[in-house]
């Protein structure tokens, strides 16, 4: 993949400009991010920013949904959107020629978008069946219950899908407001990626955008979550034939030195985690947990999850668990090898191969144009681009005595909640 500097502009409207040539293939990636998920929301309008993305996809004046809806795909594109906790993101990858359809679409979208009454009532039905969906999902069960559980305070304690009794009582006026309030363009980072010139694809850029009003955004009132008070254990029962087991290590933000040292404690432990919005995964055979869960006949899978936020979040540690088979014996066999990388730190050859792993995971999704532009908006969301830019290096730089400070100063009982989920026709399992 051919690489480019980035160009970076903020027009008078407070709308930040990230711009990357790369002329591998006449295609062109934007990506247009807000500064708003969960983090932003409140008991009684959860999932209330989540519900913001469906709905703008109904239309505008200039755009109606049956136009919008057909609009990017007739001209050779794609395009979809993303709500997390602390961002909404909204893409288009098309021919080269075509993306001045993308930018007026955005454009008219981040200012016109009119919340149609039963487009609102519609969509509502929607959402409570994806929330409804996704409680027949075990798994969904037990992060929800563990994340609930972890954040008392602060707003990571709720789901970005949002609680049913919010979905079932946000009203038109309140998602039209946080709309008007959060998607603005001194709220968000406009990216693109691809086959064009710089000069003329930010004249085309203050065209489209340069015209939009500024908003009053908010001061964020974020409260911090304390430290957890000891180790914390739950269970969940539902249907189901399977027991998973999950644990949470309190952790830290993206932005934070270490998170680099965390990173590579994870490829070492339970395989490499990509943060790639695209691309495949590699293999975690080699991982330690593996060797011990899986090939031991204690679990059927394991793997490990270190998201990238701006305020600390959880690592996680996910065990399918073989039937028949002990919780206990998970549980002892996840704490064997914490207690061991705490004792020892691992060798150069071990965190060679973890460094290596983590890399290529990256890489393997920093390829594409698509990702060349997901980067440069998502890394700006908690950080800045030069995080991204500074990436492998700083994983090179991780050494055996880093990955053991972390496991030590993290991956402590006092600071976990080990969560179960038991199903209900299998109630024998030894927990």
């Amino acid at each position: 993949m051919e690489q480019s500097s980035v160009t970076k502009v903020t027009l008078t409207n407070g709308l930040q400009v990230m711009l990357k040539e790369i002329h591998t293939a006449p295609i062109i990636s934007h990506w247009i991010w807000y500064r708003v998920g969960s983090r932003n929301e409140g008991p009684g309008t959860t999932g209330i920013s989540h519900w913001v993305e469906h709905m703008q996809f109904k239309g505008t004046p200039e755009f109606p949904s049956r136009v919008m809806d057909k609009a990017i795909s007739r001209e050779g594109g794609v395009w979809n959107a993303f709500t997390y906790f602390d961002w909404t993101t909204f893409f288009e990858t098309m021919p080269a020629e075509k993306i001045d359809l993308a930018l007026r679409l955005e454009a008219d979208r981040m200012i016109n978008s009119t919340f149609d009454s039963e487009e609102v009532a519609s969509e509502r039905t929607v959402i409570i069946s994806e929330r409804q969906g996704n409680e027949n999902s075990p798994l969904f069960r037990l992060k929800e219950a563990l994340q609930a559980s972890a954040f008392r305070v602060h707003s990571y304690h709720h789901e970005i899908i949002g609680d049913m009794a919010d979905l079932k009582t946000i009203q038109r006026d309140e998602l039209y407001k946080h709309y008007r309030t959060y998607y603005r363009p001194n709220n968000a980072v406009l990216c693109l990626a691809g086959d064009f010139k710089t000069d003329k694809m930010l004249a085309l850029i203050k065209e489209r955008y340069g015209n939009l009003d500024a908003g009053e955004i908010p001061i964020q009132h974020i409260r911090e979550e304390p430290p957890q008070q000891g180790e914390q254990r739950l269970k969940i029962e539902g249907p189901g034939e399977t027991t998973f087991f999950e644990i949470v290590f309190h952790s830290l933000p993206a932005s934070h030195p270490d998170f680099f040292s965390f990173t590579v404690l994870d490829s070492l432990l339970t395989g490499p985690t990509g943060l790639n919005m695209f691309g495949g995964g590699i293999s975690n055979k080699t991982s330690r947990l593996y060797r011990k869960l899986v090939e031991g006949d204690l679990a059927v899978s394991i793997n490990g999850s270190l998201p990238a936020t701006i305020d600390p979040f959880l690592y996680a540690i996910t065990v399918t668990v073989r039937p028949d088979r002990s919780i206990t014996d998970v549980i002892k066999a996840i704490d064997d090898e914490i207690h061991r990388i705490q004792d020892e730190p691992p060798s150069e050859e071990l965190l060679a191969r973890a460094v290596k792993q983590a890399r290529a995971l990256f890489a393997y999704g920093s390829n594409s144009i698509s990702n060349q532009a997901f980067w440069m908006g998502f890394s700006e969301m908690f950080d800045t681009y030069e995080w991204y830019k500074d990436y492998l290096n700083r994983l090179a730089s991780v050494t055996p005595e880093d990955v053991q400070r972390i496991a030590q100063t993290y991956l402590r009982p006092q600071n976990r909640i080990l969560g179960t989920y038991i199903p209900v026709n299998n109630n024998e399992v030894n927990t």
